[in-house]
């Protein structure tokens, strides 16, 4: 509490006025749609005391203050795993600073791995539900939070079905696809076997990515609805699997990433 009060008080000093409705937490070759917002307030991740610092190619590292479609945004370009060598608990981080911020509602989006055959590399997939269980630890774990949230945190609806529902008004008045699904999150930072995929695939879920989880966890602790959208950057088809090369993902990840920023622009205009 003492490391996120201390980050807390840095960031108001610098947008001491400017209190965001909305967080949006930026994955994998998705950063772009900072371009669509008018900006206020510029803070780089390396400034602010406590604050984890990103160190994977394609995430800027910059917590971004500003207006969207009307609404004020608090967007982080560039997250956090738990292979940079972070804990859970310092993984998820700035979504707890996020709710000390203001806001109510949280739209994250990742790059992922597709599961399901059906899917196709850029597709949009609307996350409808998680599996954690191969995930390390808990964000959770430890300390109660209790000003923050309940000890054991309901997770029948991680993901706010209205959300959902309005996300799929955007992408009708838009003329894009959207697909539907369950989002398995693991360590990485390899990429998984034929049978791994094969496993997961059993056990339900449409895409694999490496994020996401821990950040909607500590989220729904804290009572803020929750947003996601993964995008499928490549195939993870035991009986069809090649070689996926990061180049290729963050490619992948460009190409969708024009809807993918109308989807969330929209969206944020119907909270």
């Amino acid at each position: 509490m003492e490391e996120l009060v201390e980050s807390y008080k840095y960031i108001r000093k610098k947008v001491p006025d400017f209190i965001p409705e909305i967080g949006i937490i930026l994955g994998t070759g998705l950063g772009a749609l900072v371009d669509n917002i008018e900006i206020v307030s510029i803070i780089p991740y390396g400034s602010i005391p406590n604050f984890p610092i990103a160190t994977v190619e394609a995430h800027k590292g910059r917590l971004i203050f500003g207006i969207l479609n009307e609404k004020k945004v608090v967007c982080m370009q560039g997250r956090f795993h738990f292979y940079e060598g972070y804990s859970m608990q310092k993984v998820t981080f700035p979504i707890r600073i996020m709710k000390l911020l203001g806001i109510s509602t949280l739209i994250v989006s990742n790059a992922s791995g597709g599961l399901n055959p059906k899917f196709k590399v850029s597709d949009l997939m609307v996350i409808s539900d998680h599996i954690s269980l191969f995930l390390p630890g808990n964000p959770l774990v430890g300390n109660k939070f209790e000003s923050m949230g309940d000890r054991f945190p309901d997770m029948s609806e991680p993901y706010s079905n209205k959300l959902m529902l309005k996300a799929v008004e955007v992408a009708f008045e838009k003329n894009i696809k959207l697909k539907q699904g369950v989002y398995v999150s693991v360590t990485g930072p390899q990429l998984e076997t034929k049978a791994e995929y094969r496993l997961l695939r059993q056990l339900g879920a449409d895409a694999v990515g490496m994020s996401t989880v821990p950040e909607i966890i500590v989220a729904r602790h804290m009572g803020i609805e929750c947003f996601g959208l993964s995008v499928i950057t490549d195939l993870c088809i035991p009986e069809t699997l090649k070689i996926a090369e990061f180049e290729d993902i963050v490619a992948a990840a460009k190409v969708a990433e024009p809807a993918m920023s109308l989807i969330i622009n929209g969206l944020v205009g119907k909270i």
